[in-house]
């Protein structure tokens, strides 16, 4: 009897002691998994509003505003990075006697993913990931019969793989990727743009008569050089410069004919949740042909320089 009270009061320690070193391990294993991923979350409203009342000198009310969000992580382990970042950004305007108009669209979702050459170097070998599309249609304005764009219609989808140079600055820093091997893929998932042969996909085929003999294709996928650099810093206090540059360049087709699109924003900083910030995007795809409205008529006309620009005030709120 002896013995087995021993033998059990042996057991209920070992059990015990386990049960110890499991909890001990949880806690010391969970925290440092959670340590490797960082996050970063920021939500803004930018406003504009002008109204009139009996002014002589004439004028349209209106109001615009624009929603947008940036959402981060971040996954360190060792000499390995895994950066992932998604951007939103919608914008209307109104005034009177118009209807709704669409100011801004864009979702983006960037991915990265790195091994550091060695402890000290700022070189990794990467693959990079990136996907651009919008929410809603687009409309060569006042014509809103006939979208020049879509969701999905056009969605960009950039993998490639080569070497990334990044160089931390607090809050900022400069990175600069280069991939020999980079493919390009335009999605135009809308039958009208892809017979068309909206940005660059093989438009429909039709016989002398003008009967259809197939549709344009879907998708068009490109092989070539990709480039980006950034470079973010505090420029002066509380004014934050974030500059992004894409260059891609097809190998097959007009090779040495380079895509680009640069977007260059300040953000002036007034307290932890009010910001003014200007913004500017150029965009220049010899496939994005141009459209206008002459008269009622939608017109296609040649690839031209995109630009938009945009200034705002408003709310921001991180997490």
């Amino acid at each position: 009897m002896n013995s087995l009270k021993t033998y059990l009061l042996g057991l209920i320690c070992i059990v015990t002691f386990q049960k110890t070193i499991a909890q001990d391990v949880i806690r010391t294993s969970v925290p440092d998994t959670i340590k490797r991923w960082e996050k970063k979350n920021n939500l803004g409203l930018d406003l504009t509003q002008v109204a009139f009342v009996n002014w002589s000198a004439g004028g349209e009310n209106a109001l615009s505003g624009i929603l947008k969000g940036s959402f981060i992580r971040k996954y360190t382990k060792g000499r390995f990075v895994w950066h992932n970042e998604l951007i939103a950004r919608y914008g209307l305007n109104k005034q009177d006697g118009q209807e709704a108009r669409k100011t801004d669209d864009a979702v983006q979702l960037n991915s990265t993913a790195g091994f550091k050459t060695d402890t000290i170097s700022n070189w990794y070998y990467s693959a990079k990931f990136s996907f651009n599309t919008q929410f809603t249609n687009g409309y060569a304005y006042p014509n809103t019969d006939l979208a020049i764009s879509k969701p999905f219609a056009p969605a960009y989808i950039f993998l490639g793989v080569g070497t990334e140079y990044v160089k931390k600055e607090g809050e900022g820093g400069f990175t600069a990727y280069f991939s020999p091997l980079t493919f390009k893929t335009t999605l135009v998932l809308d039958e009208r743009l892809a017979d068309q042969g909206a940005f660059g996909v093989d438009k429909a085929v039709y016989d002398e008569a003008g009967n259809l003999i197939s549709h344009g294709k879907k998708t068009r996928t490109e092989m070539g050089i990709l480039v980006t650099n950034r470079y973010k810093k505090e420029i002066v206090k509380n004014i934050m410069l974030d500059h992004r540059l894409v260059l891609y360049s097809d190998y097959i087709n007009n090779f040495g004919n380079i895509d680009v699109d640069w977007q260059l924003q300040l953000d002036m900083i007034v307290n932890a949740h009010v910001r003014a910030n200007v913004s500017t995007n150029v965009i220049y795809d010899d496939d994005i042909k141009s459209k206008e409205d002459v008269d009622g008529v939608q017109v296609t006309r040649g690839p031209k320089v995109q630009l938009k620009q945009i200034l705002g005030i408003g709310l921001t709120y991180e997490f």
